[in-house]
């Protein structure tokens, strides 16, 4: 007798879960299904409704404690980042999405980024159980990319010490607002 494969199998499995959501129930973060004790980086999520569609991004929020982050040996410009700690980014999306341009099925993606200095390369991938270091983005994972495209990146007028990701409304749809110290990149999302 076969045994069908759940969400969890197919996880341990290491595959790639992009059912649409109406099938994975609840939106709720990944992480929170694991350990967290002992994170010096805690995890955090923002949640935005346009229209009929939900969008929510849950991340782990790094601080820079006197450290240069961005641009420097933690977040050097022109290397892959996770977009956070821990666990890469994962974005729910209840209906297929358009992310910076990039086609996006209904589903959970990660979200990678490669920062530079006045433009960013935003990475949408359909693997999204994989420890988030830069060292685990191997060959397979690089092969569930969807795509890659750039947005700019712009000084934000105050200091952010910790990372912190919001979704903000937008006249087309919203913003993935990703802002650390005085960077701040916004990356467009449209219902399709």
């Amino acid at each position: 007798m076969k045994t069908p494969l759940t969400v969890a199998a197919l996880a341990i499995a290491g595959l790639a879960i992009t059912a649409p959501l109406a099938a994975q129930g609840d939106m709720g973060c990944p992480h929170r299904r694991v350990a967290v004790e002992g994170r010096r980086s805690p995890l955090d999520s923002a949640t935005i409704q346009l229209g009929s569609q939900r969008i929510k991004v849950c991340y782990g929020r790094p601080s820079a404690r006197g450290r240069t982050m961005i641009g420097g040996d933690n977040v050097p410009f022109g290397q892959l980042w996770r977009t956070g700690a821990n666990e890469p980014t994962v974005i729910y999306t209840t209906a297929a999405t358009t992310i910076a341009g990039i086609g996006v099925p209904a589903g959970i993606h990660a979200l990678y980024t490669v920062p530079g200095e006045t433009e960013w390369i935003i990475i949408v991938n359909r693997a999204v159980d994989q420890w988030g270091h830069e060292g685990s983005y191997t060959e397979e994972i690089i092969a569930q990319e969807i795509a890659r495209a750039q947005v700019p990146s712009t000084a934000n007028s105050e200091y952010v010490e910790t990372f912190t990701i919001e979704l903000e409304p937008t006249e087309t749809g919203a913003d993935i607002v990703l802002m650390w110290e005085r960077t701040r990149v916004a990356i467009p999302v449209v219902q399709r």
